[in-house]
């Protein structure tokens, strides 16, 4: 028996929010129609496509782990992160990013994405940076992309937690960081030691 497209739709939306992962095939193949209608219905739905909805999801469990900062205050992309350990975000050098003369990307964004990358991988609801030493080894241009990578090194004698973090365009180093964080459960916490305690 064909169902009715309304009925169809509704039956499609609730397919999707009980798997996001499913495919406009196997969409197709459930509901007895071509990949094109499947494709229509989810345009008249607005439900992104499977790419967009696996990002989604990624990017929920991602914002359910941080706990230091909401996940739309890093600066950049979070692609991976487990606390107290390391992270790792993305930045896309965009127009508006770099200085109008020269499209060079000015600094603070450089700082900004390893700052708040840093303040993220820590496992407190509270985190600043409480000093950072920094160094910018290369230029960045508009359209490159940054990869920033954090990794928790251990506790210093204050109590602060220390995370180093460098970032890359491919394989080149294009800015290099330590950051002494302050947390309100200071000094040790689970995952976390003092990197001379060995």
């Amino acid at each position: 028996m064909r169902r009715s497209k309304r009925e169809r739709q509704r039956l499609l939306q609730e397919t999707i929010e009980e798997n996001p992962f499913i495919t406009d095939e196997e969409l197709a193949e459930k509901f007895s129609v071509s990949i094109q209608t499947i494709r229509l219905d989810r345009l008249e739905l607005s439900i992104p496509e499977l790419r967009e909805r696996i990002k989604h999801v990624a990017q929920q469990s991602l914002a359910d782990k941080v706990k230091s900062l909401p996940i739309e205050e890093v600066i950049g992309e979070i692609i991976d992160i487990e606390l107290d350990h390391s992270a790792i975000s993305i930045f896309d050098v965009k127009k508006e990013h770099v200085f109008k003369r020269n499209r060079i990307a000015r600094g603070h964004h450089l700082f900004a994405q390893a700052n708040s990358l840093a303040v993220a991988v820590i496992n407190d609801e509270l985190a600043l940076t409480a000093k950072a030493n920094i160094r910018f080894t290369r230029q960045v241009k508009e359209n490159e992309r940054v990869i920033a990578k954090a990794r928790v090194i251990g506790v210093n004698e204050n109590g602060r937690t220390l995370v180093e973090v460098n970032s890359y365009v491919g394989q080149e180093l294009v800015f290099s960081g330590e950051f002494e964080m302050y947390r309100s459960n200071i000094g040790k916490k689970d995952g976390v030691k003092d990197e001379n305690s060995d």
